[in-house]
């Protein structure tokens, strides 16, 4: 692997202690899809005004720690049938980011707070599609039953943690925007397409923590 730590070796406890460890930025600080496209910055991020949150949650598996995800139901308004954490919008009674992943995470797959330990916050995530994203990290109990809410989602599934923090698997695709080439992150896992926004924040995560 390209990381100079064995993460296919890393247990959950692993994890958790290199998170607490790892996971310091400024007040203020935030990062977006504008990291590959610095022409786009100011757009991206005085269009950013939806405050969002997402649960990247990570279980112990035989194979190794796993990261779970979902795929968008294609009716959805924003961001159809792309591959996603559990999240979605703040809602004003939710009272924080992390409650706010937390319900929407029991929403679309069923997660009971019970059985999660959050960890901390990666600075905010700035979307091209107008959202500020506070991407939550946290531990999920094997015990947990995870099942997809088909009004939200088409299914669940769970990528190694291993193959997530590879920087061989951060691939650079493009795709034209109102004239001009505009470029994001792909890691093809099997027969998912991460992209764009997730792939975005799978990057900080893999920056902040996992090098």
């Amino acid at each position: 692997m390209s990381n100079s730590i064995d993460l296919q070796s890393f247990t959950l406890e692993h994890v958790r202690g290199r998170v607490l460890d790892r996971l310091k930025y400024d007040d203020g600080e935030h990062d977006g899809d504008y990291h590959m496209n610095p022409d786009f910055r100011d757009w991206v991020v005085s269009d950013a005004a939806v405050n969002a949150a997402v649960l990247i949650g990570m279980v112990e598996r035989q194979e190794g720690v796993c990261v779970v995800l979902t795929k968008r139901a294609e009716r959805l308004t924003s961001h159809s049938g792309q591959v996603a954490f559990p999240g979605g919008k703040i809602d004003a009674e939710d009272g924080s980011p992390e409650a706010a992943a937390m319900r929407e995470a029991e929403e679309e797959i069923g997660l009971e707070n019970r059985h999660v330990d959050i960890l901390g916050r990666l600075p905010d995530y700035y979307s091209g599609s107008g959202f500020r994203i506070a991407p939550i990290l946290a531990i999920i109990d094997p015990a947990a039953s995870i099942s997809a809410n088909l009004d939200e989602v088409d299914y669940v599934f769970e990528v190694p943690l291993a193959f997530l923090m590879n920087s061989d698997n951060h691939k650079t695709g493009s795709r034209m925007f109102d004239g001009s080439e505009r470029f994001y992150l792909e890691m093809p896992y099997k027969e998912h397409f991460i992209w764009g926004v997730t792939a975005g924040i799978i990057r900080v995560m893999h920056d902040r923590v996992f090098t």
